[in-house]
């Protein structure tokens, strides 16, 4: 069976994810793998077919999406090409973690795409949502990177079609400490305003992450580092708290890790106040701004030791069986379970 992976690399949690789905996938079919994006700070140490340029998010150096930017830097002739020029119909099926090149391929083309990704989680209705509707967030999260079904990952099992967070092996297999400092990931924020929003905490040390600098600095109480996948796991992992944007895979993280968690969901980004709404749930304080208005209820996170008891355990295997079982279980069904899904399919020449 041979099979595209197709990854968003806006952000780290989708390549954090692949680096545990793509070992087991390169098991069980012929696998290639497509990246688009360009704004992770990890990488993927495996081999990548195609590599785009895609959709981008862009923010402010206070933490907000910026429409106008991230509109501007979109040349829409050459996301057309992509997605024209994307040879999916060689592929028995594309297995799409919310990438759009590879997503609109398959649906001009009628090839099979399914969903493995949290934004597929986060669509659904039973998912939690915020109070207030975000008709544009919604249409995102539904038109970015359409595909025919969805499997989902979340912080709960909302659904049956929605299965716990994929924990990296190398946080699963971390030595957990609990030392003096916590950990910061707010990559939305410049690290001169988290430095000038956090050093008012003498109290706390504070291990600030950022992609801005190349050298660790020591400033105040706070130390600023250079983003590095080894070095950020052993803070993680040596902290007694994380505070971080209200994304998926951090938060997970420190929850299985069992830290202490405050989060911060990027203003205008619909997903993230979806996974704050569902962290609010689970009794994580959520705040909607880093700034002196919410430094009291910052301070108690700090005097406060309680965390959250939760387990993820590893199903990713299981969830990659049941995909692959359904799509791939019989090699000569295939193009009847196509021609199911898109009757009116053509045959590539």
């Amino acid at each position: 069976m041979k099979v595209l992976y197709a990854i968003q690399a806006t952000g780290n949690g989708h390549i954090s994810r692949a680096r545990e789905i793509v070992p087991i996938l390169q098991q069980k079919c012929e696998l290639d793998i497509l990246i688009s994006g360009t704004q992770a700070d990890v990488s993927l140490p495996y081999p990548v077919k195609y590599r785009f340029k895609g959709i981008s998010l862009i923010y402010n150096n206070k933490g907000a999406l910026s429409l106008l930017q991230t509109a501007g830097q979109l040349k829409l002739k050459q996301i057309r090409k992509e997605i024209d020029q994307l040879p999916v119909e060689e592929y028995d099926l594309v297995i799409n973690d919310f990438e759009p090149i590879s997503a609109w391929a398959c649906k001009l083309k009628k090839v099979p795409c399914v969903s493995l990704s949290h934004q597929a989680a986060v669509a659904n209705k039973f998912s939690p949502k915020p109070g207030m509707k975000d008709i544009a967030g919604e249409l995102v999260l539904k038109y970015f990177a359409p595909c025919h079904e969805k499997f989902g990952f979340h912080f709960e099992q909302y659904d049956s079609n929605i299965f716990t967070p994929v924990i990296r092996s190398q946080i699963r297999n971390a030595a957990v400490k609990n030392e003096n400092h916590y950990t910061v990931y707010l990559p939305s924020y410049h690290h001169t305003y988290l430095l000038k929003q956090l050093s008012r905490y003498k109290n706390a040390q504070w291990h600030i992450f950022t992609r801005d600098i190349k050298e660790e600095l020591k400033i105040e109480n706070c130390f600023i580092r250079p983003i590095q996948n080894e070095s950020f796991i052993e803070s993680m992992a040596g902290s007694k708290g994380v505070l971080c944007g209200a994304g998926f895979e951090g938060p997970a993280e420190a929850l299985y890790l069992k830290k202490k968690l405050m989060v911060i969901p990027i203003a205008g980004q619909y997903e993230q106040h979806c996974n704050a709404a569902a962290l609010k749930i689970l009794g994580i304080p959520v705040i909607k701004h880093l700034s002196k208005k919410y430094s009291s209820i910052i301070e108690q996170w700090i005097d406060n030791d309680q965390h959250i008891e939760i387990d993820f355990p590893d199903n990713t295997e299981a969830v990659l069986d049941l995909i692959i079982e359904k799509y791939g279980f019989v090699q000569s069904n295939f193009p009847g379970m196509v021609r199911a899904i898109y009757p009116k399919r053509k045959k590539a020449s």
